[in-house]
């Protein structure tokens, strides 16, 4: 139930101002949007100024309706979302079972260089490998959308910096870099996912 000391503004033309009402256009628009909403995105949903704290306490409301259900709402790095519940994945896998997309161990090493040494040039991951990182490797994680380029470091031949992008943390449902898992964990993380495909690895180039 709506907590009584939530102050919502005076009614508007749309009748939306009701804490039942603004939950019930919330949960249509996030169902329906393909990527995460931030609050700034869901405030433009109503005609009457609604504060972000409103709105947090709403959503927070809205994710407790939905405790018992396949689904659940989520807070990423990108804003709210709904998502699959993992246990609920291998159903929805037999309607749709094309093989998912496999990347390298290369691939899942760069990867993890990026995201817990970040931001990095291309030099220091290979370093840190002790292998030639491979052009195509860097192009598969860009392609992905989960690591780009930042900018430059300010030394001799100006190598790029490049850092995870806010859709890796939307994929793996984190808020921020902060929740990034102990690095011998972040296999789990990047098991198959209603976001992401499966990540078997295969042998290194």
């Amino acid at each position: 139930m709506s907590d009584p000391s939530v102050s919502l503004p005076p009614s508007s033309s749309t009748g939306s101002s009701s804490p039942g009402e603004i939950k019930r256009i919330l949960e249509t628009a996030l169902l329906t949007s393909q990527e995460p909403l931030p609050l700034s995105e869901l405030k433009k949903l109503f005609d009457e100024e609604l504060g972000a704290d409103i709105l947090r306490r709403l959503l927070e409301e809205l994710r407790e309706d939905w405790d018992d259900k396949g689904v659940e709402l989520v807070k990423v790095a990108g804003g709210w979302r709904f998502h699959t519940r993992p246990e609920m994945q291998k159903f929805l896998d037999r309607l749709n079972p094309q093989k998912p997309p496999r990347y390298s161990r290369a691939v899942l090493e760069t990867l993890a260089i990026i995201a817990y040494r970040q931001p990095v040039t291309r030099g220091d991951i290979e370093e840190i490998r002790g292998v030639a990182v491979s052009g195509p490797v860097l192009k598969a994680l860009e392609s992905r959308g989960w690591i780009s380029a930042i900018g430059h470091r300010d030394v001799p031949g100006r190598p790029v910096l490049y850092a995870t992008t806010t859709d890796f943390l939307n994929d793996l449902n984190l808020r921020s870099l902060d929740e990034l898992p102990p690095l011998e964990e972040l296999g789990t993380l990047l098991e198959p996912s209603e976001n992401m495909g499966s990540m078997e690895l295969l042998p290194s180039p």
